[in-house]
């Protein structure tokens, strides 16, 4: 074991595949890195609707959050058909279904993506709130200033059976938490970022829309992706105007024409280098 492992620390299962995925290189979905410098084809994107099913996430005044990202995620998944040849998209859900964490990120994994897009509204504490607009989140350090929002995006595992054996102490193994972050950061981070920076370039010259822009906090969706991964805030549900934007046919197609301008222009920078 590497010096830098401390002597009492477990390799699990999912630290020890994104160990494996750093040390051989087959980091983005493509082929090893000697074979993919010159040869990388960005292929597949995995949709993620977040929620689902028994957990509903954040309410409005008259829809919830697992309805709304689902509705987005769809129309994203056949925008991308559409309009992007060669690309294949997979969902992680396409029905009102609850799906583990560790289950998304597994069919994600599974399916050597490219890049993870999660599809969320946002919420603030009140029942009624005057936040609004978009934000885009990659995984990064946790901040004490940004916790709650983790911790609400996080709430899904408390569901789930067994969930402390799923996700192998997450929160509470302090060393564990900062290999796989700093892993994630060392090959994830820039790309995650880039495809961010773009989304929000979007939904702000395009859409004209609010942007709380994009942040770095600890998401285990965007954690256990093996893959540059970006969680996407469409709206504040509980905003009477977000909400009514974020229910709207119109709101909805903004939101994706931002989203699928900035995939191809992400994959363009990629393929371009």
């Amino acid at each position: 074991m590497p010096a830098a492992f401390p002597k009492q620390l477990t390799i699990t299962a999912p630290l020890f595949f994104l160990i494996s995925l750093f040390a051989t290189g087959n980091c983005f979905g493509q082929q090893s890195a000697a074979t993919s410098a010159n040869h990388f084809k960005f292929k597949t994107v995995i949709i993620d609707a977040g929620h689902g099913g028994k957990d509903p996430g954040s309410h409005g005044a008259y829809s919830k959050e697992k309805n709304v990202s689902l509705s987005i995620a769809k129309k994203l998944r056949d925008a991308i058909n559409d309009e992007m040849s060669g690309i294949k998209v997979v969902m992680t859900r396409s029905t009102d279904v609850f799906i583990e964490l560790h289950k998304r990120t597994d069919i994600a994994n599974d399916n050597n993506g490219n890049l993870f897009i999660s599809i969320h509204c946002n919420s603030s504490p009140q029942r009624k709130g005057s936040s609004r607009g978009t934000l885009l989140l990659v995984y990064g350090f946790h901040r004490s200033q940004e916790q709650r929002e983790a911790l609400r995006e996080n709430a899904s595992i408390f569901i789930e059976k067994d969930y402390k054996e799923k996700y192998n102490g997450y929160g509470d193994n302090a060393a564990v938490n900062t290999i796989v972050l700093n892993a994630f950061q060392q090959k994830y981070r820039k790309q995650s970022i880039q495809f961010g920076d773009l989304v929000d370039n979007q939904f702000r010259k395009a859409n004209g829309r609010h942007s709380l822009g994009v942040k770095e906090q600890g998401v285990l969706v965007l954690a256990q992706s093996g893959m540059p991964a970006v969680l996407v805030e469409t709206g504040f549900i509980n905003n009477p105007a977000d909400e009514e934007y974020l229910n709207s046919a119109s709101g909805q197609n903004e939101i994706v024409r931002s989203i699928l301008t900035a995939l191809k222009q992400y994959r363009n920078n990629l393929e371009g280098n």
